[in-house]
This record gives C-alpha cells, sequence and structure tokens, in this order.
C-alpha cells in the first residue's frame, strides 16, 4: 500500500509542475492488476481517471491494455498518460499500431468488439460506458494513416506528461524507446521508488529526464553498505550518507518488519532538508557471466545501443541476453558465450558483419571480456533476430504485470524466445 504521504507528496509535486495535470477525468490509465481494480495515486480517484478500474482488472494482460487504450482514445483532452509500467504503456502503443482500423471502428460506434480474455459479463458492463463519436475516429483514423512518429502528442494534443511506475533498470529500454519515437516531445515523470515490495522515496521533481528520488526516512529502516564492498563490510545509517558515493541498500520495512539486501545499488546525488536524495544504479543480481566476468545488465545494454547505431535505420524494440549454457546443444559446440535474442524495427536482416558489431563494443567495453575472448574462453557472441511482436507475446505468456528480465535465466522462456528466432 501507497502511504497517504507518498501519495500527496507526488499528486502535489505533479500539480506544481504541471498545473492542469490533476483536470477531473484528464488522465488514462494503462495498467494490468488482475483480480483487483488498481487504486490509482494511492487511493480511488474516480474523478481524476478515464478510464474505468475494471478494464484494468480483465484476466487478460493484452485485452486489459487494449480496453484501457480505447477508452483514452475517447478522451481527447487528456492531460495525463499514466502506465504502471513503461512496458506496459510500450506494448498498448505496439497494439495501436497493430490494431488502430478495429479500434476507430470500435470509437465510431461506441462499441466494445469481442476479444480473448474479455469476459462477456465485464465486456457488457464497460460497453454501457461508451458513446458513438465518429469525428474522434476519424481522426484517428488520419493520424494513425501518417505513421506514428510522436503519435501520443497527436492523439491527444494537450497532454502534459507521461508518467511512469518505473523508468530506471529493465524499464529503461521501454523509456528509451518510448521517448525516440511515439512519445516524442513529452517529458517521463516517474514519481516513486519501490525495492523489496516497499516504498522508499519520492520524485519530487517531474521536469528533470534522470528519476532521484527523497529517501522519505519514517518509511522504511535504511541501511547502506559502502560500494565497491569492503572485506568487513559495515552499515551506514542515513545520516552517514556522502554525497556522489554508491551503496548497496539493506532494508527493513513493513509489512513484517523484515531485513534484507535490497539487491539495489542506490548513488546519493544531493540532499533536500538534510534527506538523501538518491538515484537507482543497478541491481545487484542482474549479470552476465559464463567465464565470473560479472558484465552489469544495464552496462550490456548500452553497448547494445551502441551497436544498434552503426546499423542504417535500425531502432531497438526489446532484448535478452542468456549464457549459452542455459540453451544446451541448441547453442552450438563452441566455447562458453552470450546468446542475444533482438526485435528491431526498421531493419529486417542483419550481416555477419553488423551482428559482429555487438561482440566488438562489449571487448572494447569491458578489458575482462576481450581478455576472455582473446585467449578462447569466451567464445564469440551470437546474435538472432526475432518477429515482431515476439516480447510483447512473451510478456504476456508471463502471466504477470512484471517485464520480462533483460537477463533471462527460465528455462521454459527461453524455449518461447527460440521458437521466434527469424534470422
Amino acid at each position: 500500500p501507497l502511504p497517504a504521504q507518498g501519495s500527496l507528496l507526488y499528486l502535489d509535486a505533479l500539480h506544481t509542475a504541471f498545473p492542469q495535470a490533476l483536470a477531473p477525468r484528464g488522465t488514462a490509465l494503462l495498467s494490468w492488476a488482475p483480480g483487483r481494480p488498481r487504486a490509482p495515486a494511492g487511493w480511488p480517484l474516480p474523478t481524476l481517471y478515464c478510464t474505468p478500474a475494471e478494464a484494468g482488472a480483465l484476466p487478460s494482460r493484452a485485452a486489459a491494455l487494449r480496453v484501457q487504450l480505447l477508452f483514452a482514445l475517447q478522451a481527447r483532452a487528456l492531460r495525463v498518460l499514466e502506465a504502471g509500467l513503461a512496458a506496459e504503456l510500450h506494448d498498448t502503443l505496439a497494439a495501436l499500431r497493430a490494431g488502430w482500423p478495429e479500434l476507430a471502428q470500435d470509437l465510431a460506434l461506441g462499441r466494445l468488439s469481442p476479444q480473448p480474455g474479455l469476459p462477456e459479463d465485464a465486456r457488457g458492463r464497460l460497453q454501457a460506458l461508451l458513446a458513438p463519436d465518429a469525428a474522434r475516429a476519424a481522426e484517428l483514423r488520419a493520424e494513425c494513416a501518417r505513421g506514428f512518429e510522436g503519435i501520443v502528442q497527436r492523439l491527444w494534443p494537450q497532454l502534459e506528461v507521461v508518467v511512469v511506475g518505473t523508468a530506471h533498470g529493465a524499464e529503461q529500454l521501454y523509456c528509451d524507446a518510448l521517448r525516440q519515437a511515439d512519445c516524442k516531445g513529452l517529458p517521463f515523470y516517474c514519481p516513486f521508488y519501490w525495492a523489496a515490495g516497499a516504498l522508499l522515496g519520492v520524485n519530487l521533481w517531474p521536469e528533470e529526464p534522470a528519476p532521484r528520488f527523497l529517501l522519505c526516512p519514517d518509511w522504511a529502516f535504511y541501511e547502506f553498505l559502502p560500494c565497491p564492498a569492503e572485506e568487513e563490510p559495515q552499515t551506514v545509517l542515513l545520516g552517514e550518507l556522502w554525497e556522489g558515493r554508491e551503496y548497496g541498500l539493506v532494508l527493513t520495512a513493513w509489512p513484517g518488519e523484515y531485513r534484507c539486501r535490497a539487491g539495489e545499488v542506490l548513488r546519493v546525488t544531493g540532499f533536500h532538508k538534510q534527506c538523501p536524495v538518491v538515484e537507482p544504479v543497478h541491481r545487484e543480481s542482474q549479470a552476465l557471466s559464463v567465464r565470473g566476468e560479472s558484465i552489469p545488465e544495464e552496462r550490456f545494454y548500452r553497448s547494445l545501443c551502441r551497436a544498434v547505431g552503426m546499423w542504417p535505420g535500425a531502432r531497438l524494440v526489446d532484448y535478452i541476453c542468456v549464457e549459452s549454457a542455459l540453451l544446451g546443444a541448441s547453442s552450438g559446440a563452441s566455447a562458453p558465450h552470450y546468446e542475444v535474442f533482438v526485435e528491431l524495427r526498421g531493419l529486417r536482416d542483419l550481416s555477419e558483419g553488423q551482428r559482429y558489431k555487438l561482440d566488438q563494443c562489449l571487448q572494447e567495453d569491458f578489458p575482462i571480456y576481450k581478455s576472455f575472448r582473446f585467449k578462447g574462453s569466451i567464445g564469440p557472441l551470437r546474435l538472432h533476430l526475432v518477429g515482431v511482436g515476439a516480447f510483447a507475446r512473451l510478456r504476456e505468456a508471463l502471466g504477470s504485470p512484471l517485464p520480462m528480465p533483460r537477463v533471462l535465466r527460465e528455462e521454459g522462456l527461453l524455449q518461447l524466445v527460440q521458437s521466434t528466432v527469424i534470422s
């Protein structure tokens, strides 16, 4: 549950930066919470949202996001587009690309078409909230026919900000993709910092591009381990932090008052009224390692983005990376290596030379990887292209609102990934 203080700080910061953001029915919510309607902003605010709570609680993730999108499209005067996860907004806009003619027809007729994962009784209740709008349907057709660069601001010209539940770690990929294309020109605001299931901080600076969070002392008991790790590590408390340094988070929080290493590394960027302001750096558990080289996920992502920049016309949609041992015989008989699966937009195939660019970038960015490659103890990286929409279908198969980790180790999902390879 979200503390009332956190909700009030968030709403105040949002209103201060974007004065029209709290307009009645001016916010559309895109978020899947199966079986339980989500209370946005910490408690039910029915006058703020144009999307009915029931739409987000449907049994199918794809159906929930499509229904919420239809209600959002009905409201031309949106001020805020809110998503529980950036991946949910990403997949919703992918559904718009693929199905805008059907969405326009539903808008024009004021209906909700039958679809998998949408029970008939729920469809009847939700359809009763729609009204025919031929003019809005015509506008949707015209804007989508022009292409999808900046489509969000074209469909909702009064939109001020995109609010996402998480903008770092695994979600950074989706935020970057949205900023570059569909949501071009719009600021992104990530209001809260969660770890180990507990709310720890709030972002008071909505207009800043990189999220940073004020740690609130009474929301949890915080301890910190200085990074890099010492031989005999000793935790320090909130009042003992130094600006510019990185720390591993040790947390004692409700419910249950458990004490654990949260697996998060934070950098202290400053102080606000004596309370530390932090930015998440990376998760300690998300790293690639076939020979003990330990390449953090977020640094691998930066190398991948650099390689994609060398492929003319390519835009990265999604990816995962695994150690070859997890693929068994299908990975070949070569030395242990990385297997990378990518979904691209704007490029249908890659030459061998282009594929090698990623291995080259890794060697340049990580001397230990280059050393292992030179010795032959790590084999050449193998890069595979997957079909359009493959990762969105995998997130649906997860049956969870959580995004698929970029460094993947679940065997069943690996088999699904391999079935989508096109080259």
